[in-house]
């Protein structure tokens, strides 16, 4: 498994993309004892790197966060647009998958990576890890809808009850919910079940992973902090 040099740097946080191609044409990066000055030069998984004579380790995994634009499924493969179609040819793809699902009409917040370990840790229901919505919705919404989001609702056919989930109104039809469990179509069946149709879904966090103002279509590799935070839970 290899990525670009400039893109695994960038990735370790030595840099932004451009400073560390500055780093690697002055001939201040070593690759398995060699300098290279090639910023697209690839790289193998655990290769020894040394930037001004300090080691840095090749990483083994990657992690993007990706702001989903509509229309794009969440795959890996399908004869529709993926979310890996997203990822630019030049970083790193190879091995990468969504961690969960959006709907195809649903944005915000989805994770990519190729540690599987941690997808399902993050994936399992007995983790509860929480996952924050903005909901757009066709009618008014009420304090009955808050106090029904927390009781949980029977879903069929799978004959299931939701966990409670907290339901915050925003505005006469929007509203910031978050469930810790993740059901086919969870939250528009269970506005449906207050009798609301979602208009609009998109997810704003998962976990300690915030989407902030991460442009629609866009996507950033995760700090070393939020990674750390990921691996804690």
């Amino acid at each position: 498994m290899t990525i670009r040099l400039d893109k695994l740097l960038a990735n370790a946080s030595v840099g932004s993309r451009k400073e560390v191609g500055l780093l690697i044409r002055e001939g201040r990066v070593e690759v398995d004892g060699v300098v290279v000055e090639k910023p697209g030069k690839r790289v193998e998984e655990g290769a020894r790197l040394l930037v001004d004579g300090k080691a840095l380790e090749a990483k083994k995994y990657v992690y993007y966060l990706l702001h989903k634009p509509e229309g794009v499924i969440s795959a890996t493969r399908d004869q529709n647009k993926t979310v890996l179609d997203v990822i630019r040819p030049e970083d790193f793809r190879k091995g990468l998958f969504p961690v969960g699902r959006l709907d195809k009409d649903t944005t915000g917040l989805l994770l990519l990576t190729n540690n599987g370990d941690l997808a399902h840790r993050l994936l399992s229901p007995k983790r509860g890890i929480e996952k924050t919505y903005l909901a757009r919705v066709d009618k008014e919404l009420r304090e009955e809808d808050v106090q029904a989001f927390k009781k949980g609702f029977l879903l069929l056919p799978e004959n299931i009850i939701t966990r409670p989930a907290k339901l915050i109104i925003l505005g006469d039809t929007l509203g910031q919910v978050t469930i810790t469990e993740g059901k086919y179509h969870q939250v528009k069946r269970m506005f449906a079940k207050v009798g609301k149709e979602v208009l609009q879904l998109k997810r704003i966090a998962m976990g300690p992973l915030q989407l902030g103002n991460l442009e629609k279509g866009s996507y950033r590799p995760l700090s070393e902090e939020e990674v750390a935070k990921l691996q804690q839970l």
